[in-house]
């Protein structure tokens, strides 16, 4: 049964694998899943002159700040789903990631993406039958909040 902790590792391990290394444009941001606590994500990045918006500033563009407040929306919202699965296998739990899309999402920015590295943190709000609701936030190295983000997610 997929009650083990055991069952529960493996299950978190694979997530990482997918998010970290079999999506592409994860890796073209730099993401590295740094925790997978709970429905909490951590998602964590190092600033690069390829991800620069403003030359002048050194800033984060803000499509890459609206690209990993949403992959951690994702992300969020398939652990939120988890939570209702227990009683499938790993591989079918697995498998509903085909089915995560962003519906809608909203994202504010506070202040400019400057920092030697930043961090995303997920929460979910909601994780109905076929809609996710989570909430995002971006820092940076000095804990600064960078861009908050609210987000809709099919998990049907």
């Amino acid at each position: 049964m997929a009650h083990s902790k055991d069952a529960e590792e493996r299950l978190l391990a694979s997530i990482h694998d997918i998010f970290a290394e079999k999506i592409p444009f994860n890796k073209v941001l730099g993401l590295d899943v740094v925790s997978l606590t709970g429905e909490s994500p951590v998602l964590r990045f190092v600033m690069r002159p390829e991800l620069v918006g403003n030359f002048l500033r050194g800033n984060l563009h803000g499509g890459v700040i609206s690209s990993v407040i949403d992959v951690c929306g994702g992300l969020t919202a398939f652990l939120g789903l988890q939570v209702k699965l227990r009683d499938e296998s790993i591989e079918e739990r697995l498998q509903r990631f085909a089915r995560i899309g962003t519906i809608d999402m909203r994202v504010d920015y506070l202040r400019p993406g400057l920092g030697k590295w930043f961090v995303a943190r997920g929460t979910i709000l909601r994780t109905g039958n076929k809609v996710a609701v989570t909430r995002m936030e971006l820092h940076n190295d000095t804990d600064e909040l960078i861009a908050i983000g609210t987000g809709a997610y099919t998990v049907a």
